[in-house]
This record gives structure tokens, C-alpha cells and sequence, in this order.
């Protein structure tokens, strides 16, 4: 398991990946929730009650950050992430 600070502009988040068989599990964790690889279900996330975004093809952070949100939890439209922006900007609006 790798842990990183992941420098932002709003603040630092947590990155955490977890070496699989084939590819890595990957999320980055601000203040109010955080943005996952698609190894990790949305629904459950919303199930749970937690701010999520969620990413697909990615391999390391720096993907994560480019990569556009394909699926978000209905707190993180709250918080005015939408489908389409990048993990960055979704990132930013989580501090």
C-alpha cells in the first residue's frame, strides 16, 4: 500500500493506492470526501452517505486528476461536482 499528500490548491489530500493482482485500487481523499477508481462502486458510496466522485482507467494519482468524473453521489452534486470535470476540480470543491 502506498500512502502520498497530494498537494492541491484549496489544501492537501490523501492519496492511497493498493497494488492488486493486474492494477491498483486508487483514491484521493480531501476534507469532505473523496474521488475513487472504478474498482470501487458509486452506488455504495451513496448508500453509505459519503461525498464521492468516481474515475475510470486510471493507474496512478496524476490519472486520477486528469480523468474526467463519470459518476458522483448526489452530496457531491451538492457541493457542485458533476460528471465531465476533472478528479482535480472535483478534488478542489472537497476542501
Amino acid at each position: 500500500m502506498l500512502i502520498e499528500q497530494i498537494r492541491l490548491e484549496k489544501g492537501c489530500a490523501l492519496g492511497l493506492r493498493f497494488e492488486m493482482q493486474k492494477h491498483s485500487l486508487l483514491v484521493i481523499r480531501a476534507e469532505k470526501g473523496f474521488v475513487m477508481c472504478g474498482y470501487l462502486d458509486i452506488e455504495a458510496a451513496e448508500a453509505l452517505g459519503d461525498t464521492a466522485a468516481r474515475v475510470k482507467g486510471v493507474q496512478n494519482f496524476e490519472d486520477v486528476l486528469k480523468a474526467q468524473i463519470v459518476e458522483v453521489t448526489q452530496s457531491a452534486r451538492e457541493l457542485g461536482i458533476e460528471p465531465g470535470m476533472t478528479g482535480r476540480d472535483a478534488l478542489e470543491k472537497m476542501f
